[in-house]
């Protein structure tokens, strides 16, 4: 080869040690995990429901999120705990605070949120303290936000393609997905106030998808997992559930039967959501591309 002349190198085909994976596949079990993900979301966004219907004097809507909340973390923590095999393994991670773990930190969202949805809970179908039950159903709300998309950065957080590469999008996906939910309750629980609900259904799918298209068009090779196999037929059945349960909303003041297809399809495609995002991080470890080219991608961006 003469000087000068350019000596073209074709692509590296990837290839993995054996063609195996290189990382682990996540030991969270199905269904524990996706229903963790759904409930707590669920409960988050049907607590900060409950405190603003309270703050505006819809009894029935207030009741109705703080039953929903109530029921949706302890619910959360049974499917958390089932999925650890023990319960002093929920426990010991009480035992320490740690603020630069995102596991830490939810553990000590969800045990006080729990505990506050309860008491305030216990406290309106007992009649018994009042006062308590109220400030406890209050700061129950106060922490929703948190309960709502600490999930979220928890699958962030980790190193599993699917999830990791969505960490921008992941908070807004679940927060959109919690309070379309958490709409549905209060649609479908109580129909002479779900004015709120209505609205609350349409933002969060709005916000589901705004989150979804941006996650699409920013996580590059990784958005396959998304569209193909088990996981892409889940998540297009979600947008079509949420999207049906949207529109549905918009009529549900005039119609009690669209209320109820509206909670139903909501809530349907919230399930649907959470699985399949948990599947397609799954199949993203499968296959050691989505590992490898991001991280190509991200130092040659660097350079």
């Amino acid at each position: 080869m003469k000087r000068g002349d350019r000596l073209m190198v074709p692509e590296a085909e990837f290839r993995s040690y054996y063609g195996r994976p290189v990382l682990k596949q996540p030991v969270w079990k199905v269904p524990d995990v996706p229903a963790y993900l759904y409930l707590g979301g669920l409960a988050g966004a049907s607590s900060t429901m409950a405190l603003c219907a309270d703050l505006t004097g819809r009894r029935r809507l207030a009741r109705s999120g703080r039953l929903a909340a109530a029921v949706g973390a302890t619910a959360s923590v049974g499917a958390l705990i089932h999925d650890l095999g023990r319960p002093t393994r929920f426990l010991n991670m009480l035992r320490v605070l740690k603020p630069t773990s995102p596991l830490s930190i939810g553990s000590w969202i969800l045990a006080p949120f729990s505990a506050l949805s309860g008491a305030g809970v216990a406290s309106e179908l007992t009649g018994r303290l009042p006062a308590l039950g109220r400030a406890a159903a209050t700061t129950a709300g106060v922490i929703a936000p948190a309960m709502t998309t600490y999930t979220a950065v928890l699958l962030a957080d980790t190193a599993v393609p699917g999830w990791h590469e969505a960490y921008r999008e992941l908070p807004f996906l679940f927060a959109g997905s919690a309070v379309s939910s958490a709409g549905a309750v209060g649609m479908l629980a109580a129909p002479a106030e779900s004015g709120p609900a209505r609205r609350m259904a349409v933002a969060g799918a709005a916000l589901e998808f705004a989150a979804g298209r941006s996650m699409h068009q920013r996580i590059g090779v990784v958005d396959e997992v998304y569209r193909q196999g088990r996981a892409g037929a889940v998540w297009r059945a979600a947008r079509v559930l949420t999207g049906l349960g949207a529109g549905a909303a918009l009529f549900a003041g005039r119609s009690r039967p669209a209320a109820i297809a509206s909670g139903l399809c909501l809530t349907a495609g919230a399930v649907a959501t959470r699985y399949a995002i948990f599947e397609a991080g799954r199949a993203s470890v499968s296959d050691p591309r989505y590992t490898v080219v991001p991280q190509r991608d991200r130092l040659e961006a660097r350079r």
